[in-house]
């Protein structure tokens, strides 16, 4: 009942208001690196206190905290004699509860949103997360989808959610989900993949069906890269060269990925519809192959979690949208903590 989903620019709204007001801040095995942190920014309170447990020496001395060099299991248990009964304050857990309750409510909320013109990422997820079984295996890497994955997919299981974001990994979504139906032993593993990271990598579904190690892909098709359109947008600058049509072509035209998956051995359809969505999920898991649904989704529309991101704008600049974004960022890096 207590957990706030993840933190960061990738986390949830109830995580980063959580953060933001939170005393002391105990960080197991994590860099606290850009995304989590929000470039510094999602811990405003002037007193925050960090206690860093790290087996590496450099991540649990940064940001000038208490750091704990050891196992994490290991320090866990011993901070936890060490504190004895300690109870967190009643008004601190109803604070955190209440921010729980509404992102859970915001999530919900996409589900009663109707369908017009292509779905967003986050409708798409709500549908399969809500009828997917408990030891089915979720991999995304790259583009929007670790982010709308990482905020919107309520895992029903421990250890069933593999976002691999460390280096935004284009086409790992289908070889390591190949990878990962071969180390489980029960469930199915959903590969949701962009249309781009398909492109970039996509031979694995021949491997798939091959080798006998069943997958279902999520082709979602919001035609190009658009999480990065939305980055150059967002930071002032026009549309350019990363959703397909605002590319310099000779000839545009959209991929059958379907009839691509197809071709590599693999059961395919198109859905058009998000009414449609779950009858083909329900055929997928019945296949006894890999499966590919494709479906478009929009390319403006986001989950927000409330976090903001650094990322360099010109501070000087004729368009009117690149100084507004740079005072925007100015305005930002004031609540950014100063450490080491």
């Amino acid at each position: 009942p207590n957990y706030a989903g993840p933190i960061g620019v990738t986390g949830s709204a109830a995580a980063n208001a959580v953060a933001e007001v939170a005393d002391v801040v105990l960080a197991i095995g994590t860099r606290l690196q850009d995304f989590t942190t929000g470039s510094w920014s999602v811990f405003k309170n002037p007193n925050v206190r960090f206690v860093a447990i790290n087996t590496a020496g450099w991540d649990a001395h940064k940001q000038m905290a208490q750091s704990v060099v050891a196992d994490a299991k290991v320090a866990i248990e011993a901070l936890d004699e060490a504190i004895g009964g300690y109870v967190a304050p009643a008004d601190w857990l109803e604070f955190s509860q209440a921010r729980i309750g509404e992102w859970h409510a915001y999530l919900d909320s996409w589900k009663e949103r109707g369908q017009d013109g292509a779905p967003a990422y986050a409708q798409v997820i709500q549908v399969i997360n809500e009828i997917c079984e408990d030891d089915d295996y979720c991999v995304s890497a790259a583009g929007g989808l670790p982010g709308e994955l990482t905020m919107g997919w309520r895992s029903k299981s421990v250890g069933s959610f593999d976002s691999e974001y460390g280096y935004s990994t284009m086409g790992y979504e289908i070889a390591g989900a190949w990878g990962a139906k071969m180390a489980r032993g029960s469930g199915d593993v959903i590969a949701w993949v962009g249309d781009g990271s398909y492109l970039m990598m996509n031979s694995d579904v021949y491997s798939t069906v091959m080798t006998g190690h069943k997958v279902i892909f999520m082709i979602c098709d919001n035609g190009g890269f658009a999480v990065i359109n939305r980055l150059q947008v967002d930071t002032g600058g026009a549309e350019f060269n990363n959703l397909l049509r605002t590319t310099r072509h000779e000839r545009y035209f959209h991929v059958d990925f379907a009839r691509h998956a197809e071709a590599m051995g693999a059961i395919a359809e198109k859905v058009e519809r998000l009414e449609d969505l779950a009858a083909a999920f329900a055929r997928a898991k019945a296949a006894d192959r890999s499966y590919a649904i494709v479906i478009d989704v929009d390319e403006y529309t986001w989950t927000e979690g409330g976090a903001w991101w650094e990322v360099g704008v010109p501070e000087v600049s004729d368009r009117e949208q690149v100084r507004v974004a740079r005072s925007a960022l100015d305005a930002e890096k004031k609540h950014q903590r100063v450490g080491v």
